[in-house]
Formats: structure tokens, sequence, C-alpha cells
């Protein structure tokens, strides 16, 4: 066993684990945060991101160990101070970019991380950043709606049908 120390949302926390456990194993088990998905266990669906020292990580693919002393942030900490949702989760609401809800924690770590670094992207640049994420409900349209309004910038128009 190793003893890990790191910043979870803003908290100093710690535990002991195994050298194999994942980052999102720790997370979940350890610190009971159930927000981040283990959606496939290959690191291909982008239900797991979490933000490790500002980057968006997939938390599957990171053993807990390599996160030491790290600053980690995951869906549990993006709301505003008070509570309320901040501006991606809001924009996910109200332009309905979730279904049911297993891909949106990592769509939404997703999207803090493409508006941080490119905070007016194209719907282009939206779409080709989202690659890594796999939603099975939503057909990625009303995602890609919630993540041009979160950025200030004009939604795209609804598809016609």
């Amino acid at each position: 066993m190793t003893k890990v120390t790191m910043t979870v949302n803003g908290k100093s926390v710690s535990g002991d684990v195994a050298g194999n456990t994942l980052l999102v194993e720790f997370l979940r088990s350890d610190l009971h945060l159930t927000g981040t998905h283990v959606g496939c266990d290959t690191s291909q669906c982008g239900a797991c991101v979490v933000h490790v020292n500002g980057a968006a990580v997939k938390s599957c693919t990171m053993f807990a160990a390599e996160a030491e002393g790290a600053e980690v942030a995951t869906i549990e900490g993006q709301a505003n101070a008070d509570g309320s949702l901040n501006t991606i989760q809001q924009a996910f609401q109200d332009y309905h970019g979730l279904q049911c809800g297993f891909c949106t924690p990592g769509m939404v770590m997703s999207a803090a991380a493409l508006l941080k670094d490119n905070p007016k992207p194209s719907e282009q640049e939206v779409r080709a950043y989202l690659q890594g994420n796999i939603c099975r409900c939503t057909g990625y349209h009303n995602i890609v709606r919630a993540i041009m309004a979160a950025s200030g910038q004009e939604v795209p128009a609804v598809a016609a049908e």
C-alpha cells in the first residue's frame, strides 16, 4: 500500500492505495465522489474525465499514486460556491445536453477544459474536442449547443426533423 495525498475539489485528502488503484477507483470508492463514472474500462468513453493540475484526464488511465500532490477537480466541484449550477452545467440543462446523464459528468468536465483553453470555439472545434467522449443517447447536437451557449456564442439551430 502507498499513501497518497492530493487536493480534490479544493480539499486536502489522503488515503492508502494499492499500486494498481486507478484514480477513478480512488475517487469513487475511497472518497465517495461517485459523479465520475466508469463507462468502459478501456479509456474509450470519457465518462471518467476529471481535471488533474488543470488538464482534462481520463481517470481510468491514471493510477491514484500518479496524482500524488496534484490538484484534482471532479464534477462534484464544478457548481458555484452557493451550490447553484455553473455556466456549463446550466447550459447543459437549458439546451437539453443530457438524456440518461451517464456521460454528462465527463462531457461537462471536457467542456470546461475546452472552454478554459479556447473560450470561443467554433462548432467544429467543439465537435472535434468531444471525439474522446461517447454519448449513446443524445446524438451530440444538444451537447454542442450547450457548450456553444456556455461560451457566450450563438447557439446552432436545432436540426430540422
